[in-house]
């Protein structure tokens, strides 16, 4: 095993377990409220050219080291997706009461977005890794969002790769159009977030009688 393979291997182990302790979360939310603030979760670390490039433009040497570690604190990085805008401050308080992680640092990119219109919450958390050499402290970025900012987010991620970072004005000016467009589309959503969510409980018990009938039905064809 190589030695960028070694170092990121605590970190992919870190997002694996994350990954079911996040969504463990939403279980429990979906057992004991109405309604669930997580809508879903991923997990990334990230690849080789992209630690590379911050690495360069945080002019810290390009190798496995706790600078590296330290200095690019999204390595490993969890994304949380969430319905309504108030489902995130839900989120990111039953992150701090957790015990399996330490929140380090909070950017709150929502009540105040970046010039470029881009909205979301971000925590930077300590999380122990249990490994055969013992236990390791990895940093891992956790960002929690609307699925609207995130489909803003995720176009804006792919166009500062074809402009570096260096947008033409027309699209800068449209970006950030569209970023308010679906700050206002979050803000509509939350006005009606009661009837929004009568439907969502109306249409999961219709399709769980739907079901239970299909089932006896398969059930009495098979008696025959």
């Amino acid at each position: 095993m190589g030695q960028w393979e070694r170092f990121l291997e605590p970190y992919k182990q870190a997002v694996d377990e994350l990954k079911i302790k996040l969504k463990g979360m939403r279980a429990q939310f979906a057992t004991e409220i109405e309604h669930a603030p997580i809508e879903f979760v991923t997990g990334r670390v990230k690849p080789l050219p992209s630690i590379y490039d911050k690495a360069l433009e945080k002019g810290i040497p390009f190798e496995p080291s706790e600078l590296l570690a330290t200095e690019i604190p999204d390595i490993a990085g969890m994304r949380i997706m969430c319905q309504f805008v108030d489902d995130i401050g839900v989120v990111v308080e039953s992150i701090r009461q957790r015990k399996d992680m330490t929140v380090t640092e909070e950017r709150d990119y929502i009540s105040k977005n970046k010039p470029s219109g881009y909205r979301s919450y971000h925590m930077i958390v300590e999380y122990p890794v249990q490994t055969i050499h013992g236990e390791i402290k990895i940093l891992v970025e956790i960002q929690i969002r609307t699925l609207a900012m995130n489909f803003w987010a995720t176009i804006e991620h792919s166009l500062n790769y074809k402009y570096k970072g260096d947008f033409p004005e027309e699209i800068k000016v449209r970006l950030q159009s569209a970023a308010e467009a679906a700050f206002s589309l979050d803000e509509e959503m939350s006005k009606i977030r009661d009837e929004i969510q009568e439907a969502q409980r109306y249409f999961s018990t219709y399709k769980g009688d739907a079901r239970d009938n299909l089932g006896e039905s398969g059930k009495g064809g098979g008696d025959r």
